[in-house]
């Protein structure tokens, strides 16, 4: 690669605006296989291991790239786990048949 190619990579990394969780503006300042750093363009309330932490504009913030959307919306809703799933049908069939018997 050259060093034309690598100087406009990295120009354009500075410039890539990103949704931080679909909700919150941030510019990707670099990027790496596991976590990107962002700088936010402003400033948001944020949940850190279950804590809120308020997010200045400007302050830097390592993230998972799984984190960031190219568009402004709700990221997608997370799918239950396919256990819970089971057992709450198997809890409405259950509920179901009780109240047969009883009417």
């Amino acid at each position: 690669m050259g060093l034309h190619t690598m100087v406009m990579m990295w120009l354009a990394m500075g410039t890539e605006i990103r949704y931080y969780k679909g909700r919150h503006k941030v510019r990707v300042l670099t990027e790496s296989e596991g976590y990107w750093i962002v700088e936010a363009l402003e400033a948001f309330e944020d949940d850190f291991q279950g804590e809120k932490v308020q997010v200045k504009t400007g302050e830097r913030k390592i993230v998972a790239p799984n984190l960031l959307f190219k568009r402004e919306g709700l990221p997608p809703p997370v799918k239950e786990h396919t256990y819970e799933l089971d057992m709450e049908k198997k809890l409405k069939r259950l509920v179901g048949a009780e109240e047969n018997k009883h009417s």
